[in-house]
């Protein structure tokens, strides 16, 4: 995103477990960016952000922050600030506030004024790119994910501080306010380390290493030297590689459509199987013989196992793009693979009547027949 000032911006979403290292890293990126890379440079620290209050005090009883809902709470207005600080770093306006501006929107903006973002206040950054920087835990994907939403048309990386539990527990003792030894415990159970192969969204991520740093008041240029090429390339791919604003909504339609397909072979498979129950019962009650009998279930299961098998790869109601053929009936796709074989055993009555039923309508689903 081209700032209306003529900058770009990315978002750097660190992560990783309390103590191990990403508000040491966070002060040196503050500091060093201006300096040796000529960008611009701001920290928004959840922390200093989201009030103690709804964090509660003691250890939580289901390895949640304390006072959950309120936790909660707070991180969403935190996420609604920062999109309101980005709508306005692309029209230069100051942001406007919420209609009823809780507490943490004046936290927010000071936040963001003395670090000179708000444009109409100061000046706002200049023209060189930007790096705003989010310093939390961030241990769930989905966490991250929300800011990615909002990176339409910015740059968007993550880095991820790797750190060994251990080291994290040693470290955070050693700190003025240190975490519940039991929350980072449980934390480490459930940190989601970034995906890029399987996540294309992820795909700017890197994770660094902090276990050879000393404690964390002690390593602070240590730390970003021993990672300063990497971060530098990781921020610059960012940079030139904006998410575009279709980038979320293509990997969406794609896992709706993988739904979808599964969904419909499902359906489908019920379908088929009422119809095979259905022409068995009728060719018992018309006394057909067992040896025929054998013989029609045999030739009933083969259509079905074909049926759906060209179903899954899309020969009856899709495309080759995936999309569904709206020119296509997929009941009337398993009625004429089965009525050959209706029709040979005298079984045409069965198939009218099933025929008969109401129409299949979207609202109903493909396949969403009454059994009966």
């Amino acid at each position: 995103m081209e700032r209306a000032d003529g900058g770009r911006v990315v978002l750097c979403v660190l992560c990783g477990l309390p103590a191990a290292g990403k508000s040491t890293l966070a002060r040196a990126l503050r500091r060093q960016l201006p300096l040796r890379q000529g960008w611009d440079c701001a920290l928004l620290v959840y922390d200093d952000l989201i009030p103690e209050e709804a964090w509660g005090r003691g250890e939580p009883p289901d390895g949640e922050p304390p006072l959950d809902s309120a936790w909660k709470r707070r991180r969403r207005e935190l996420l609604r600030h920062l999109e309101r600080l980005l709508r306005a770093l692309r029209s230069h306006p100051a942001p406007p506030g919420p209609a009823a501006a809780p507490p943490s929107w004046g936290r927010f903006l000071s936040c963001c004024a003395e670090q000179g973002l708000l444009p109409g206040r100061g000046g706002g950054p200049g023209t060189r790119p930007l790096c705003l920087v989010l310093d939390d835990n961030f241990y769930y994907r989905s966490m991250r994910h929300e800011v990615f939403q909002l990176a339409h048309s910015l740059g968007f990386c993550q880095l991820f501080l790797e750190c060994p539990l251990e080291l994290c527990l040693q470290r955070n003792r050693l700190r003025g306010s240190p975490v519940p030894e039991g929350t980072i415990c449980r934390m480490a159970q459930r940190v989601e380390v970034p995906e890029p192969e399987k996540n294309p969204w992820e795909q700017n991520s890197l994770v660094l290493s902090s276990s050879a740093c000393a404690p964390e008041e002690q390593c602070d240029s240590g730390l970003m030297e021993a990672f300063h090429v990497q971060i530098i390339n990781l921020l610059g791919a960012a940079l030139e590689n904006p998410v575009k604003q279709n980038e979320e909504n293509t990997e969406q339609k794609e896992a709706d459509r993988a739904i979808c397909a599964a969904s419909t072979v499902h359906q489908a498979d019920q379908t088929c199987r009422r119809i095979i129950s259905q022409t068995m019962k009728e060719a018992k009650d018309k006394n057909v013989l067992p040896s025929e009998m054998k013989s029609l279930a045999e030739e009933l299961n083969k259509l079905k196992a074909e049926f759906l098998e060209d179903l899954r790869q899309g020969s009856h109601v899709g495309n080759e793009s995936g999309q569904q053929n709206p020119t296509v009936d997929p009941a009337a796709s398993v009625l004429s693979s089965f009525q050959p074989v209706l029709l040979k055993t005298s079984k045409s009555d069965s198939f009218l009547r099933w025929r008969a039923q109401p129409p299949l309508t979207p609202a109903r689903g493909l396949w969403n027949r009454d059994a009966g």
